[in-house]
């Protein structure tokens, strides 16, 4: 059987055996938005629970608009140029409109990654777009403390900003259940103090603490209650997309209602099922630009638990074109030999090293299923040191799970990787 994995900007090709894959899961189909900018501009006009957009802004001092980082595939460049417009008809000028780059912790983006990121017609033309810096202590506000205890650091510009709008893509997320709404402000524009706290292990143990579910996930509730105290957003632009990359949905107006009405449109088409667990368990990391490191790869590994026999094989393909992630993961990762005492070390109050969270995700993984790994952008060497076993094809990778599972053991599929919910009949 011939398959196409997201890998890349390019993808992969695979052959598997007929008799042993049981399903290839993937997003049901959604109809695309023929006019997808216009149904922006539409939804800023007759938000969900808010004034108009051009409401909202007029006789204000100023705005910011709050946008992903390079590492989601938001279209921007769809999104953007409505805003800028409404905000322009309301009286605001370029001068008072700031697009804040939500990094978390992640690096600033690059002048050409911007470009790609919003668009020839938002880049350059005297829009102000910025970073944010969430090791800058001097770039922060301190805006109080949670009732869990989580002391809350938001960006200054987003803070003192007359307007806030945030934008993004809902699609299932391995910690939060989705992905969208309050995550622009948690973790995208909180300081480090925030995120080390909402990323640590109490909150992230609970079974709840997963992909596609809002109910009682201590994540979730978290990430709401920070954005809460950060002043939420005065109105959020979040759109769905199909495994084209094309707009099926948009969903404008109050920072919860907006972004549940996208959840329970996404919600459906997401989710796609196997009748049992599965022997093997074939995965990517959605490709480009989710795959370009193996930090965000784990997302990949995490999408494919919920139809993994205890005790089974997840093979990954994840280009990593930028490598393991940002220094101080990949020294973590490499220079830990334990998962499960580094984990344990957590939990312990003063103890703290930035990106710790995704090693506790891998602990969830390997917890259940040993991981086969293909990555061109990392040495067969420190893959080796990775907690995963590199393989030079994902041919290879099957044919190594069928030697362990047995010629009749089971196999899914899930071209799209966390894109997928992925789970049991």
């Amino acid at each position: 059987m011939h398959v196409h994995l997201r890998y890349g900007r390019r993808g992969l090709e695979a052959e598997l055996p007929d008799k042993n894959v049981a399903k290839i899961l993937g997003l049901k189909p959604l109809p695309k938005l023929a006019e997808p900018q216009v149904a922006v501009l539409e939804g800023l006009r007759a938000p969900i629970g808010t004034p108009p957009l051009r409401e909202l802004a007029r006789g204000r001092r100023d705005a910011v608009v709050v946008i992903s980082d390079l590492t989601r595939p938001v279209p921007n460049a769809v999104i953007l140029p409505p805003i800028l417009a409404e905000l322009e008809a309301s009286g605001l000028t370029r001068d008072n409109v700031t697009i804040l780059v939500g990094t978390g912790l992640h690096r600033p983006n690059t002048d050409d990654e911007l470009r790609e990121m919003v668009g020839d017609e938002v880049f350059g033309r005297g829009w102000r777009i910025v970073s944010h810096m969430a090791r800058d202590t001097e770039a922060q506000v301190y805006c109080g403390t949670t009732d869990r205890g989580t002391p809350v650091y938001i960006d200054r510009v987003y803070a003192e900003a007359d307007v806030r709008i945030l934008t993004g893509l809902i699609e299932p997320h391995l910690m939060a259940g989705y992905s969208g709404g309050r995550k622009a402000i948690c973790p995208s524009i909180c300081g480090l103090e925030t995120i080390r706290v909402w990323h640590g292990p109490v909150y992230l143990d609970p079974d709840e603490a997963r992909a596609g579910n809002l109910v009682d996930n201590p994540v979730h509730e978290e990430a709401l209650a920070i954005a809460k105290l950060a002043g939420g957003a005065d109105l959020i632009v979040n759109v769905t997309m199909d495994d084209r990359r094309e707009v099926t949905g948009v969903f404008v107006g109050d920072m919860i209602e907006a972004h549940l009405a996208g959840v329970r449109h996404l919600e459906p088409a997401a989710k796609d099922t196997v009748p049992r667990p599965m022997d093997i368990v074939v995965t990517t990391n959605a490709g480009y630009p989710l795959d370009l490191t193996f930090y965000q790869g784990i997302k990949g590994m995490i999408a494919a638990l919920p139809i993994v026999k205890p005790g089974g094989t997840i093979i990954i393909a994840h280009e990593c074109a930028e490598g393991i992630g940002s220094p101080e993961f990949r020294r973590l990762i490499l220079e830990t030999e334990d998962l499960e005492a580094y984990i344990q070390k957590t939990y312990q109050p003063d103890f703290f090293c930035i990106d710790q969270w995704q090693l506790h995700e891998m602990l969830k993984v390997r917890r259940q299923a040993e991981v086969l790994n293909f990555s061109e952008g990392i040495s067969r060497e420190d893959q080796g040191r990775m907690f995963v076993t590199p393989i030079d094809s994902i041919e290879a990778g099957v044919a190594q799970a069928l030697e362990k599972h047995g010629p009749g053991a089971s196999i899914a599929v899930i071209p799209e990787g966390p894109y997928v919910l992925a789970a049991l009949e």
